[in-house]
C-alpha cells in the first residue's frame, strides 16, 4: 500500500472510530449494539488483499485500543483485528464468488465479526479480563451477530465506493 493510500485510510479509519465513540456508542441498542470500525474494517479487508486487509486490521485495531470502552489490554483488538482482516482477505481475494456478489460479502462480514467478537472474548478470558456471565456473553454476541446482518447491507455500498475511488478496479461488487 502506498503512503498516500495508506493515509488516506488511516484518515477514514479515525472517521470511523470518532462516528462509533461519539454517535454509536450513545445510543445504548438492544442487544449490545454493534462495532461500526470492526465491520468497516471487515468489509474493507474483504475488497481488498490479504496484505492491504492486514494493514487494515492494523489501523483499525489500534483505534479500536484506543476506545474508552475497550476492556483488553492495549494491542489485544490489534492483535485481534489484524489476524480477521487478512483472514478475511485472504477468503475473498482469490474467489471472484465472494467479490461479485454482495449477499455472499454480507454473510462473510457478518460471520466474521461474531467470530473476531468470539475470539477477542476468549483471548480476552485467557489475559485476565473479566467478561461477565456466560448468558450475558452469549446474548451480547447474538445482539452483535443480528446488528453486524442489519447494518452490513447499508455500509457496504459506502466502502465499495471508497475503497474503488482509493485502490482502483480492485474492489468488484
Amino acid at each position: 500500500m502506498l503512503l498516500r493510500q495508506f493515509s488516506i485510510s488511516s484518515l477514514i479509519f479515525l472517521i470511523v472510530f470518532l462516528i462509533q465513540e461519539s454517535v454509536i456508542n450513545q445510543l445504548r441498542l438492544p442487544g449490545g449494539g454493534f462495532s461500526l470500525p470492526l465491520l468497516i474494517a471487515l468489509t474493507w479487508a474483504a475488497l481488498s488483499t490479504p496484505t492491504i486487509g492486514a494493514l487494515t486490521g492494523f489501523i483499525s485495531g489500534f483505534f479500536m485500543d484506543l476506545s474508552q470502552n475497550s476492556s483488553g489490554a492495549m494491542g489485544h483488538w490489534t492483535l485481534i483485528m489484524i489476524l480477521a482482516c487478512y483472514a478475511v482477505a485472504y477468503l475473498g481475494f482469490g474467489n471472484d464468488n465472494v467479490r461479485g456478489n454482495p449477499v455472499t460479502n454480507i454473510f462473510l462480514v457478518s460471520s466474521a465479526s461474531v467470530i473476531t467478537l468470539v475470539v477477542f472474548v476468549i483471548t480476552g478470558f485467557l489475559l485476565g479480563v473479566s467478561v461477565g456471565s456466560f448468558t450475558r456473553v452469549l446474548l451480547t454476541l447474538l445482539g452483535n451477530g443480528i446488528w453486524a446482518l442489519l447494518v452490513t447491507p447499508l455500509i457496504l455500498p459506502i466502502v465499495t465506493r471508497l475503497h474503488k475511488v482509493l485502490f482502483g478496479n480492485q474492489a468488484h461488487i
